[in-house]
């Protein structure tokens, strides 16, 4: 298992269409990957749960990623919302 705490960087933060990108890149994954937001957990691949969480930038998450690939699997998500 695998977690990291981060800053979102990402301008537009995970709304809408950057949200739908996290996601599409998540389902590439093997891992159960999880992201939260204060005391609430979601399921990385699903948008509805990302978008409950309204990220903006400048907002602290973490991330969690629990499988085969979950090192890749956070590397690249945290690559994509420090832009």
């Amino acid at each position: 298992m695998v977690e990291k705490s981060f800053v979102v960087e990402l301008i537009t933060g995970l709304q809408a269409r950057p949200a739908a990108e996290f996601v599409q890149k998540a389902n590439r994954y093997s891992s159960d990957l999880f992201i939260e937001k204060g005391d609430k957990r979601v399921n990385a691949k699903s948008i509805m749960g990302l978008m409950s969480l309204a990220i903006t930038t400048g907002d602290q998450i973490k991330l969690i990623a629990d499988g085969s690939d979950d090192q890749l699997a956070v590397d690249e998500l945290v690559a994509f919302v420090s832009k």
